[in-house]
């Protein structure tokens, strides 16, 4: 029996919208291959015919400081968007939260990184080799002993019907990760390490905030509530990537010294990542851009999801490129 036309239709529909999902499937394993490899390669890239010389396990590190920053993101994009949501009017139920795998994930990366802090800044090879009783006495291990006891508390708030509560122990590691980026021996290291904090939270809030709106529009499926929601977080991280840029600008400055920034860019291994970072940064900035011209122009808002999910993976490479930025040696101040 000839199947009718419906029925044809249907079927090919289907079979294409299995060929879509799995060529998004195969995009973000490539994406997170890539982000992968960033850390793992990038230092001999950006070391390559500085002089400079890298810190052992530096590949190691950098990758563990992305996973660091990426945990932070996310749980505290959900808090963000979710109230975002709370205020439109009848708009359906969140997503389920990933706040608790992103705890998991923080933790580990937090007890690597601080192992590498209990045996002199250098790769372990054996549990002997770490010296746990002495990360009490430097400021390095200190610091990094709060972030492993702040992720272990966010994973248990994840657990916990109130959201909220898990602002606070992330709000812990990023205060630890300023502090460590400038340490007491930099001059003004209060003003850098309040520059870093600004940059990290509302980076955290940029890029862990897109990613929550997208799983919420996929689960809401193209509802009324979605376009508002992506309009009213578009309009919140134009003044996210404003503070971005200008606590980046600032800190690059304070670093890399106005009269010798651009030669700094390409001969120094801080230099390079740092350019790189620059220019994926502008890169997601102008997909922001699109989107929101989509959100006022287009007859149907939610397409601005389409350049909204390339803006979200390119700010997941950002991410991996700022872990190997903080794993790089740092610019000498000429």
């Amino acid at each position: 029996m000839t199947p009718t036309r419906p029925a044809t239709e249907e079927a090919d529909a289907g079979g294409r919208g299995r060929r879509a999902a799995t060529a998004r499937a195969a995009a973000v394993l490539g994406l997170v291959a890539l982000a992968a490899l960033i850390p793992l390669l990038g230092p001999s890239a950006a070391l390559h015919g500085t002089g400079e010389a890298a810190a052992p396990g530096v590949d190691g590190v950098a990758l563990l400081r992305a996973v660091l920053v990426a945990a932070v993101c996310v749980p505290v994009g959900e808090v963000f968007v979710d109230r975002l949501a709370a205020r439109i009017a009848d708009a359906p139920a969140p997503p389920r939260s990933w706040s608790l795998y992103a705890a998991v994930a923080g933790l580990v990366a937090a007890a690597g990184l601080a192992s590498v802090v209990a045996t002199g800044n250098l790769v372990p090879h054996g549990l002997g080799q770490i010296d746990v009783g002495g990360l009490y006495r430097t400021r390095d291990g200190a610091l990094a002993l709060l972030e492993v006891n702040a992720f272990l508390v966010a994973g248990l708030c994840a657990l916990s019907r109130h959201p909220s509560a898990r602002l606070w122990p992330l709000a812990a590691v990023v205060v630890a990760e300023a502090l460590r980026a400038h340490p007491g021996t930099e001059d003004s290291a209060l003003i850098g390490s309040g520059l870093t904090l600004v940059h990290l939270v509302c980076a955290a809030l940029w890029a862990g905030g897109l990613l929550r709106v997208l799983r919420t529009l996929r689960e809401w499926h193209g509802s009324e509530a979605g376009a508002a929601l992506l309009a009213r977080y578009a309009r919140g991280a134009t003044v996210l990537l404003a503070a971005v840029t200008a606590t980046g600008v600032c800190s690059t400055l304070r670093r890399m010294p106005s009269d010798t920034v651009l030669d700094q860019l390409t001969t120094t291994a801080y230099g390079r990542a740092l350019l790189a970072k620059a220019i994926l940064v502008a890169g997601a900035a102008a997909l922001a851009g699109w989107a929101r011209l989509r959100l006022r122009r287009a007859a149907d808002p939610l397409t601005a999801s389409v350049p909204a999910r390339a803006e979200v993976a390119v700010l997941g490479v950002v991410v991996t490129v700022s872990g190997l930025l903080t794993a790089l040696p740092l610019p000498i101040r000429w």
